[in-house]
């Protein structure tokens, strides 16, 4: 497989009043034509920075990049000018925001919206313009395009503008989109539609995704690989089945532990036990390891490698190292353990769990 985008050791830091804060320290990973890979982790693990520096849309006056690459088909994004990145942006990578009401002006017409990408990068005029934005509509599953792309955003529904900021995302037909939570603002069944819909269009037009979201259970209907971030760094990268059914990070249990199931005999759902660390000053150890009951001696003083389980799978913990003693992780991820070939807890029973 076509390796399509590339970040290679990517620190990232923004300058602030109170001092440094190191929102990103470290991050490694490619995304794979065709492929949807899923960025998770909670509020503040740096998952719309990273997408957002990809984007180049992080303030030039305070954020500035420390070390590492974007490479993009060969070429470093962190090196090109504002210009070169306009050629770029909205045509070759675009992004959905989380929330459609704020990404969208409320004082155009939706049709106006939609052309804008496409006068700018495509070479078409108003009229041919005008034709793909309502077959663009269509594609996204609104009714009446033609009397649609005359009104303004205020006239639509929550999961309606979601549709159109993604045909908006689309209509160059960029090799990678970029959607930042964009199910959050929804509730459960349009949410189960937009998904739906962005996979059939990845289908349709062959672009890759990287997809955010602090939803394991939307991660596991769209994903084909997951990134677990924590504290600016990944902490474990694996296939979906890998990440649900043979999780090895302690933060990954938290993660998991936390969703419910409707196969869990608990009655309570587990929290994961205080905040997230302060990257003014990052721990020096494993960022993790003041809130895991897991953590060893040596997660307070010296950061972990990144341990191979298979070869799609990465952790980033020392319980994977040789000498490391043997932990049982919660009885939840047992359970999910026991499905897994591969897994040390695998009893040999075929579920779709």
């Amino acid at each position: 497989m076509e390796k399509i985008l590339e970040v290679k050791d990517l620190q990232l830091s923004f300058h602030t009043f109170a001092g440094e804060v190191k929102a990103i320290r470290g991050v490694n990973f490619d995304l794979l034509k065709g492929e949807t890979l899923a960025i998770v982790g909670e509020s503040g693990s740096g998952k719309s920075v990273t997408t957002k520096a990809i984007m180049r849309l992080l303030p030039e006056s305070s954020a500035e990049f420390k070390s590492g690459q974007i490479l993009f088909n060969g070429k470093d994004l962190t090196k090109l000018t504002d210009k070169e990145m306009q050629k770029i942006r909205g045509k070759d990578i675009s992004m959905i925001f989380q929330d459609p009401m704020t990404s969208l002006n409320p004082t155009m017409t939706i049709g106006r919206q939609i052309t804008e990408p496409l006068l700018k990068h495509q070479k078409v005029g108003k009229t041919e313009a005008k034709k793909i934005a309502v077959d663009l509509l269509r594609m996204v599953g609104m009714p009446k395009p033609e009397l649609r792309i005359k009104q303004y955003p205020h006239q639509f529904s929550g999961g309606q503008r979601q549709r159109i900021v993604i045909a908006i995302a689309l209509a160059c037909n960029p090799q990678i989109l970029i959607a930042d939570e964009p199910t959050t603002a929804l509730d459960v069944t349009i949410q189960a539609q937009i998904l739906e819909l962005m996979k059939d269009l990845q289908k349709k037009i062959d672009t890759s995704i990287i997809f955010i979201t602090h939803d394991l259970g939307v991660v596991a209907n769209v994903a084909d690989r997951v990134a677990v971030m924590y504290g600016g760094r990944i902490v474990e990268m694996g296939t979906v089945d890998e990440i649900f059914y043979n999780p090895q990070h302690p933060y990954t249990w938290g993660l998991l532990s936390s969703m419910p199931s409707l196969d869990t005999a608990e009655e309570k759902l587990y929290a994961i036990p205080g905040t997230p660390p302060d990257l003014l000053d990052p721990p020096k150890g494993d960022a993790f390891a003041l809130r895991s009951e897991y953590a060893l001696a040596i997660d307070m003083e010296q950061a972990p490698p990144v341990l191979q389980v298979s070869d799609t799978h990465f952790a980033s913990t020392w319980l994977l190292h040789p000498d490391a003693p043997k932990v049982e992780p919660p009885l939840s991820i047992i359970e999910r353990m026991n499905k897994f070939p591969g897994s040390r807890y695998y009893e040999g029973v075929h579920t779709n769990g």
